[in-house]
């Protein structure tokens, strides 16, 4: 086989079936999804499937009114799609990297613009921070996932998960905050000589307190939050 020929490429590239189940990381960056039945995805995540699949925009009302309101507050960052059928599906999210996780009965937060896809059997809701709406860019919202399935995040480069403990709590800047575990209620604290050393916006001198046990998952990367739009 001749080097960097079209066949060398189509062989190193192309799709392998690996048989790990529901959710498949195809590439660390490819989120492959062997669909029988429904998949929640982050709107727009849909890059190529194969199959009998069709798309469905989350609806108005499918969740109660109360999450309508939380969504309009939240702009489209936490916009939902729904897959139905059997096939493949693939999704990705600006080349981020993608993280599996089971969920076994348990609950975790994560950032609404770090969410990938998750299984129907898990509950959601979306969760504002009011407090700091005005602070950061556009503000910041989280998903409470809840239950028993396969969720997938994604983070900017590689994620570090950081231990937290009574005796040694962890502080975050929210920007590059992934998610962090469902027992846990961040705190945010200010800290003003902080912004002097940065000499950036004001969003800077903003951190999250994570207190009490568990665990809290960042980023090598401050991600940039828009304000709805309208």
């Amino acid at each position: 086989m001749s080097r960097y020929s079209i066949k060398e490429f189509v062989s190193n590239t192309k799709q392998q079936d690996k048989g790990e189940g529901l959710f498949e990381l195809e590439t660390p960056r490819m989120l492959e999804i062997n669909l029988n039945g429904q998949v929640w995805s982050k709107a727009g995540a849909m890059v190529s499937y194969r199959g009998q699949i069709k798309f469905e925009r989350e609806g108005v009302l499918e969740h109660g009114i109360g999450k309508m309101f939380k969504k309009a507050l939240t702009g489209e960052g936490a916009s939902l799609m729904k897959a139905n059928g059997n096939g493949k599906l693939y999704l990705a999210d600006q080349g981020k990297k993608i993280s599996i996780l089971h969920l076994q009965n348990e609950a975790i937060f994560v950032n609404g613009n770090d969410l990938l896809a998750f299984e129907p059997s898990i509950n959601w809701d979306i969760k504002l921070m009011r407090r700091v709406a005005g602070m950061l860019s556009g503000g910041l919202f989280n998903v409470r996932l809840e239950g028993t399935g396969m969720v997938a995040i994604t983070s900017h480069y590689e994620p570090l998960t950081l231990l937290v403990s009574p005796d040694n709590p962890v502080y975050t800047d929210p920007n590059a905050t992934v998610a962090w575990s469902g027992n846990l209620q961040p705190e945010f604290v200010t800290d003003i000589s902080f912004k002097t050393f940065l000499g950036r916006g004001s969003g800077e001198s903003i951190q999250m307190k994570f207190s009490g046990e568990g665990f809290v998952v960042v980023q090598p990367f401050e991600e940039v939050y828009y304000a709805p739009q309208g």
